[in-house]
């Protein structure tokens, strides 16, 4: 049997192959840059949902959505027990998991705090105190201008309700939170 003869290859080619894989090669690195820098000018981070781990995820359940009135949009159950919630705010877009933490895991949050925004604050917190919520700071008027109340979730994430209104970014406002941030 005869071997295929191999034609020669011209310098041209030789060159455009190694062109071809140069600029492959330099858009790769290019793009690997360009993912490890950040989002492009054009995209848009947003945010998509807080995850708080809880010992018992109906307890969670009863607060976050019997309690708060979120909506349950997923849930994920082991041996039929619940293991993983995800729950949407009732006035908005705002999403919370609730996911089991382990027998041995802390859910400590320490330095971390869930703030939802409610326009009657004031009812809202009556309404929770009606259900025997206990509210470790009732509302009233911060330094900066909003209302806020604080409470606690059954296994102790900090949580403030509050209503900033027409006072959410208005720099007299801001200043006066700095101010009173250094007092």
């Amino acid at each position: 049997m005869k071997k295929p003869v191999r034609g020669k290859t011209s310098a041209k080619n030789t060159r455009d192959t190694r062109l071809v894989k140069r600029t492959a090669s330099k858009d790769a690195r290019s793009q690997s840059i360009k993912a490890s820098v950040g989002p492009q000018i054009d995209e848009r981070l947003t945010f998509n949902h807080a995850m708080v781990y809880v010992k018992d995820v109906e307890r969670g359940l009863g607060f976050y959505r019997d309690l708060l009135g979120f909506k349950l949009i997923e849930d994920f159950r082991y041996e039929n027990k619940p293991v993983y919630a995800r729950l949407r705010s009732p006035g908005g877009d705002g999403t919370i998991a609730l996911h089991q933490a382990g027998p041995e895991d802390s859910v400590s949050s320490d330095g971390v705090r869930l703030y939802f925004e409610v326009r009657e604050l004031d009812e809202f917190c009556r309404k929770l105190q009606q259900k025997n919520f206990y509210i470790t700071k009732l509302p009233r008027v911060m330094p900066w201008g909003w209302r806020h109340a604080y409470l606690n979730d059954p296994d102790g994430h900090e949580i403030s309700l509050y209503w900033a209104g027409e006072n959410r970014m208005k720099k007299t406002i801001i200043r006066a939170a700095q101010k009173a941030a250094r007092a």
